[in-house]
């Protein structure tokens, strides 16, 4: 028995040192720029171990920098009740469970037609001119998040992309220690200049340059509105520019501005 304790000791006592050592990480955010987040070193990994040249983009600039144009779209499509809530919005996590739980009941019920209709065909008379008939593939259920601006920011700053109980855990402690350490306004500033725009574009400055060509501080509605629609899916809408969802989801974001506060 004492081993056992002795071992749940050691473990509490790691658990205990990794959680304070979140503390002064974050406490030092209140006055020193994080240099690079866990998620950033993840991918800079990934791109100098892969095939061809690589590039970087990423240039830290302060919150007035960064037009209210974005600061307001970012909030509007990212989480817009980010000045009012905790951390966590409840309500939209409660949400996005419902959704995702529905989109799995329907991919189990097209399962189970598949394999029913699949039972009572008669076997397959193999013939060279008459080819298989392919099975349709059900595709997995697309997840919603409902992650906050700051449990997105925590699970960036410090944290791997693997979704375990432990991880998500972890993400809800980080998420209520960057909300009782640092500002609203400093959150949405790490945020801002960490959040990925494409493959080695990070921080909305390099997201200006690469897109518009102008500095963060110049961006009108429309295209604070397009960069903020980026956000859930950077690397796939990077590739498609012209994409009528993107430019239809921006509009709708972009005339939302006026309503938004900010931090």
């Amino acid at each position: 028995m004492k081993p056992a304790l002795r071992w749940l000791g050691l473990v509490a006592a790691a658990l205990l040192a990794l959680q304070l050592y979140f503390v002064v990480r974050i406490a030092a955010m209140t006055v020193v720029n994080p240099q690079s987040t866990s998620f950033q070193r993840s991918q800079a990994w990934q791109l100098a171990h892969g095939e061809g040249s690589w590039h970087w983009r990423q240039q830290w600039v302060d919150y007035p920098q960064i037009a209210d144009n974005l600061k307001r779209a970012v909030i509007a499509s990212e989480d817009d009740s980010f000045t009012v809530h905790d951390g966590v919005d409840w309500d939209a996590l409660e949400k996005a469970w419902q959704k995702n739980a529905k989109a799995e009941a329907q991919v189990a019920k097209q399962q189970a037609a598949q394999a029913a209709r699949a039972s009572k065909l008669p076997p397959a008379k193999s013939s060279p001119a008459a080819p298989a008939k392919k099975t349709p593939v059900v595709r997995a259920p697309k997840v919603v998040g409902g992650s906050t601006i700051t449990q997105q920011l925590a699970k960036n700053l410090f944290l791997s992309g693997e979704r375990t109980l432990l991880r998500k855990g972890q993400e809800l402690v980080l998420t209520v220690l960057l909300e009782a350490l640092l500002s609203k306004q400093r959150i949405l500033e790490i945020y801002l200049n960490s959040a990925e725009w494409g493959e080695g574009v990070f921080g909305a400055e390099a997201a200006a340059q690469r897109y518009f060509g102008k500095p963060a501080s110049k961006l009108s509605a429309y295209e604070a509105a397009r960069l903020a629609v980026m956000l859930p899916r950077p690397k796939y809408f990077e590739k498609m520019p012209n994409s009528s969802y993107v430019a239809g989801r921006a509009g709708v974001i972009a005339n939302r501005l006026h309503n938004v506060e900010l931090p």
